[in-house]
């Protein structure tokens, strides 16, 4: 039993892997090439993120992913928004928004904002599930939905903070598309989880060279 189990993952892993779509491979470049970029603090995030968030709204609706769903249309609203405050600069053509630490009370809307996101979706994928999408996983596509909503939020804002949420949100997102048969995305999610993690660092870094006058 021990040993069929990782055999036959392995087989399911190949098999979805040979049926993905061109689209889903186009999805998972963009996203990738987006991450590199935002943990380079590179505008480009957003332009080819908009690529990534509008192909996964379709791929997510079409497996009945409804919280990964609304989690890129989110995305492709924030992106929008995202590159119009990146994009500011002052007269002396400097950009204006710099990566920054949330402050105490920062971190409890975060949380906040999280669990109301959180619960709204719970409730509302439990609900669809009853009737329109069997398939749907409530707990773990809101965990996936929240956790994403409140990483782009504080992306769009440069908070070093932004990585712990996309961290949580990767995480999560690995076995639920997984099972949904997005092997390829599920892998895909295993590259941001590692990208996250070089971001967190990274973005640590441009703050502690501020910090000391580096």
């Amino acid at each position: 039993m021990s040993m069929g189990m990782p055999q036959e993952l392995f087989r399911q892993f190949l098999l979805d892997l040979k049926n993905t779509g061109w689209l889903e491979f186009i999805a998972v470049l963009s996203g990738i090439v987006s991450v590199w970029y935002s943990r380079k603090e590179d505008i480009l995030v957003y332009p080819t993120g908009l690529i990534n968030t509008i192909v996964y709204v379709w791929l997510s609706f079409h497996s009945s992913l409804f919280g990964e769903a609304s989690v890129n249309l989110y995305y492709t609203v924030l992106s929008i928004y995202g590159w119009i405050l990146w994009s500011k600069k002052d007269q002396q053509h400097r950009v204006m928004l710099h990566v920054t630490k949330s402050s105490g009370k920062e971190l409890a809307q975060q949380f906040i904002f999280f669990g109301t996101t959180y619960f709204l979706m719970f409730f509302a994928l439990t609900y669809l599930k009853q009737g329109f999408a069997p398939m749907a996983i409530p707990w773990a596509d809101a965990f996936a939905a929240g956790t994403a909503y409140t990483g782009m939020w504080l992306m769009t804002k440069k908070k070093v903070e932004s990585w712990h949420w996309w961290i949580a949100t990767n995480v999560a997102s690995i076995p639920l598309y997984f099972v949904k048969h997005y092997v390829f995305t599920s892998v895909y999610y295993v590259i941001l989880l590692i990208l996250a993690i070089a971001g967190l660092i990274e973005w640590n870094k441009k703050i502690k060279s501020v910090s000391y006058g580096v």
